[in-house]
């Protein structure tokens, strides 16, 4: 990794959690693949004085999902349908009694072109659970992380309709994007807006 040594605070200042759903089931062609934004989270990684990342933890806020885009289906997806597909996502991932998810990170496994995978444990909806990331850089300090979360892993029972002739894969995925400063005097200091 080319970042100094220290602690690099992140969140959406800096960075984009996405969270992609794909519909499943004999009426799956009435429903939609959903991306899915979380617009508060933070996190923070630790690079010990070897360049090396030894700590990183991450936590999301759950009633910040917000539909952004859904394609497929029967007919595209008003203002409403993403409103209201939002509240049901929260209901169905328990935000009421688990508000907050998080990541903490147990292990590093250093890869190629300043990339690699994190092993830790994800804890959602009150379960917690191993869960692997794989990382690539996408630039100095730039970097892209995707995992695949089984909502049944954790006690959910993924969203269905129409008896379940239509329903949410219990495989969600989750895509992120953050950018790091690579320079002590740079730290905590907001790069800009991410789109």
């Amino acid at each position: 990794m080319a970042l100094h040594a220290g602690r690099h605070p992140f969140g959406t200042d800096r960075g984009r959690i996405v969270l992609r759903t794909f519909r499943d089931g004999l009426a799956a062609q009435a429903g939609h693949d959903l991306t899915i934004e979380v617009t508060r989270w933070s996190g923070e990684l630790t690079v010990a004085d070897d360049l090396s990342p030894s700590e990183l933890t991450v936590r999301i806020d759950m009633s910040s999902l917000e539909v952004r885009t859904g394609t497929g289906g029967l007919k595209p997806l008003t203002g409403r349908d993403r409103r209201e597909i939002a509240v049901t996502a929260r209901k169905v991932l328990g935000a009421d009694r688990h508000p907050a998810a998080s990541f903490t990170a147990s292990g590093f496994e250093p890869g190629s072109a300043g990339g690699g995978a994190v092993h830790g444990t994800l804890t959602l909806a009150g379960a917690q659970r191993p869960l692997r990331m794989q990382v690539s850089e996408n630039g100095t300090g730039a970097y892209h992380a995707t995992a695949t979360v089984l909502q049944s892993e954790f006690g959910i029972t993924p969203y269905a309709a129409f008896l379940g002739a239509l329903r949410v894969r219990d495989a969600v995925d989750i895509e992120i994007d953050v950018s790091l400063d690579a320079d002590p005097a740079d730290a905590g200091q907001a790069p800009g807006a991410q789109p």
